[in-house]
């Protein structure tokens, strides 16, 4: 058995959802964004730490990555925030929920729903860091 076939068959077994697997498998939206408009990092109490990389166009986000040390449910919630966050308004971003997150990904394993918690927070900070820095211009 391959590293991949068995990675996808460990996150079954702990019930991970095929989207979610796929998300992570395929590091979908993991990486950094080159002059992002903003980026934050944020460690949340599990441990785990996440870095959000967003462009802003005017009031939408145009692009938006992110960076995790951490397990799978820190990228697997990573991706689907990410995924979700395209093209929305900054309080649109803001708006998106953890069960919207979850709801995303087709589910999460309940010992990981902390993970949404995680890649929510981060993108708070970061939306909060970035209008912080646009007013004092």
């Amino acid at each position: 058995m391959d590293e991949e076939t068995g990675q996808v068959s460990l996150l079954k077994e702990s019930g991970y959802s095929d989207k979610a697997i796929e998300y992570v498998v395929n590091k979908v939206n993991v990486g950094e964004i080159e002059k992002p408009s903003a980026s934050l990092s944020y460690t949340g109490p599990c441990g785990d730490t996440m870095r959000v990389y967003l462009k802003v166009n005017g009031e939408r986000i145009s692009e938006a990555k992110f960076q995790a040390i951490g397990c799978a449910g820190s990228y697997s919630a990573g991706s689907a925030l990410m995924e979700m966050i395209k093209g929305k308004t900054l309080e649109q971003a803001e708006g998106i929920s953890e069960e919207e997150m979850i709801n995303h990904l087709g589910g999460i394993p309940e010992p990981k729903i902390h993970c949404a918690r995680l890649a929510k927070t981060t993108l708070e900070k970061t939306i909060e860091h970035y209008k912080k820095a646009k007013s004092e211009g």
